[in-house]
């Protein structure tokens, strides 16, 4: 071949359409055998089927690499899941409550502590878990809880007495404690920054869709009279109801077992190998390439590495050694200022969503025992409701006790759960572009607004005006809340962070329900200027966090 160097239109000075542009670059290539695969790579890069080799990567490039799409839709579907299963096992209650407080002979404090005690269990149950999660492995701990807590809640329809129940109920929270914690860290270290806090929100958009599912079983199921009756031994609708509420759990501990573990938890543990094996799977499943056209060769981890055997932490004593070691580091510096706001923040945020959220249902029922007995001709405040219940309707004395529910109950309840799907999608769409701040402030403002507006009421309509804002305003808090504490914690010390950040949310669920259900008989309207004063306070804190938004994992 003649080269001439001096004509720029020269045929023999370009190689394929221009991209090589001289003999010497062509003499290189074939010298180092690189020149198939070179222009074969090229080639796909223009088509943009194909991301360029990078043989060394760490989490975040490793992650882009693999592309976006089957594998981490499916993770969603899955992962949401189990956050809907966690919703359904904690909002049925509110639903069970007015039908089961003949059978299990309830007032309404035995009602708040019923609402609570499932709380009680997932603050023991989330730092358990959430610990074990960090020395074990996330998906194993998954698959486990999901298992104890179907069988949990199974055990519970059996129960004939208020005790026994509250017993099961305790367990099915110390099992579902560790649902949340877990469940956020494992899907959140599968996510490149870019798309993370959407998925994230997407994730948090399966809570609502919990709660419809509960509303809508709650609907069909509990007003049947269906079931089986003796004198010994009582199985109804609303233990049936329950029953059902299960099914999620055991579904999402079968799926759980086809996939893989956190890619960027392996890292943590310095097992490349098997990290390398993860990226592999997830750039097949979602490109359709033969595993090994992956492009990462080798992969690299940042100094928070664990520098140790990963076979060792098997043992319990060295198990319990991590655990407490990860504990300790939470509460130092540089950890300790986000971890006590992270407190604060749910603690705060879950007195506000529990102590309202999980009353509706009962509010809607005391609403329609007022109208029945004044031939639903006269308004009155929520106050002036509640009194005429507690004073002289089915709350005033044991023998009154009336399990009846309108089916209009139910229907209200459904439409406040429904009213959070427009806040869902648009959290879903800004939560990468507005940011997770934006997001939780403007929540808590509205549902701190909305407390105070409840307050206000005086019919059933605008009851459930008031309520569906308020589980609108607040469902896309929740989703702007679990993705900034999800964030701000080290991945090897992120299911502990989010562990403990759980304990508090639940000790706020635990503290709404049992002081909502004193003061709302007591000192009503008080309880709903509390919740709005601790919403929107709490909320303003979060300016005092980092902005995560679009930024890697630490």
């Amino acid at each position: 071949m003649v080269v001439d160097h001096s004509g720029s239109n020269s045929p023999d000075t370009k190689f394929n359409n221009g991209r090589v542009k001289n003999q010497e670059t062509i003499d290189l290539k074939i010298k180092s055998g690189t020149l198939d695969r070179y222009e074969k790579k090229l080639d796909s890069v223009e088509n943009g089927s194909f991301p360029p080799t990078k043989e060394v990567a760490d989490f975040e490039q490793a992650i882009e690499l693999t592309g976006y799409g089957k594998f981490h839709y499916l993770l969603l579907v899955v992962c949401g899941f189990v956050s809907t299963s966690e919703e359904m096992d904690v909002i049925c209650m509110s639903f069970i409550l007015p039908s089961a407080q003949c059978d299990l002979k309830l007032n309404t404090s035995s009602k708040g502590w019923l609402n609570s005690i499932i709380f009680i269990g997932m603050m023991a149950g989330a730092y358990i878990w959430g610990s074990l999660a960090d020395a074990l492995g996330r998906r194993k701990v998954l698959i486990v809880i999901s298992f104890m807590n179907a069988l949990c809640i199974v055990a519970s329809t059996f129960a004939q007495s208020y005790g026994v129940f509250m017993f099961f109920r305790f367990l099915n929270g110390a099992a579902l404690g560790g649902s949340g914690p877990v469940i956020w860290s494992y899907f959140a270290e599968f996510q490149p920054k870019n798309k993370r806090g959407s998925m994230l929100s997407s994730m948090a958009a399966f809570w609502t869709l919990g709660n419809l599912f509960v509303a809508s079983l709650a609907w069909i199921i509990i007003p049947q009279d269906i079931g089986f009756r003796s004198p010994l031994f009582l199985y109804n609708s609303w233990r049936i109801f329950l029953a059902i509420c299960s099914i999620p759990s055991v579904l999402v501990a079968v799926f759980l077992f086809f996939l893989p573990e956190s890619p960027k938890f392996l890292l943590t543990r310095n097992d490349h190998k098997k990290a390398l094996e993860v990226f592999k799977q997830i750039y097949a499943t979602n490109t359709g390439n033969d595993p090994e056209m992956y492009p990462v060769k080798s992969l690299v981890t940042k100094s928070n590495a664990i520098d140790h055997d990963t076979k060792k932490t098997t043992s319990f004593k060295s198990m319990t050694v991590e655990v407490a070691h990860n504990t300790k580091m939470i509460f130092m510096q540089p950890i300790l200022k986000y971890t006590w706001i992270s407190i604060v923040i749910n603690l705060s945020f879950h007195i506000g969503y529990y102590g309202l959220m999980m009353w509706f249902p009962e509010l809607f029922n005391r609403f329609d025992e007022y109208a029945r007995a004044h031939n639903g001709s006269e308004q009155a405040l929520v106050c002036e409701v509640t009194e005429f219940v507690v004073k002289t309707g089915s709350h005033s004395h044991v023998d009154l006790c009336s399990d009846k529910i309108e089916s209009g109950v139910f229907l209200e309840s459904f439409i406040t759960v429904a009213a959070a799907i427009p806040s869902n999608i648009f959290a879903v769409l800004g939560m990468d572009t507005l940011g997770r701040k934006f997001f939780l402030v403007f929540s808590t403002m509205a549902s701190g607004i909305c407390a105070v507006g409840l307050s206000l009421i005086t019919s059933k309509r605008q009851n459930l005006i008031v309520s569906a804002i308020f589980s609108s305003a607040i469902s896309c808090g929740n989703a702007a809340l679990d993705c900034l504490i999800t964030e701000i914690f080290p991945t090897n010390l992120r299911a502990t962070g989010m562990a403990i950040s759980m304990v508090a949310a639940r000790l706020g669920g635990i503290i709404g329900n049992i002081v909502i259900a004193a003061l709302l008989d007591l000192y009503c309207p008080l309880p709903t200027y509390i919740v709005a004063v601790l919403l929107i306070g709490g909320g303003l804190l979060c300016l005092l966090l980092p902005n995560t938004t679009r930024e890697p994992l630490t």
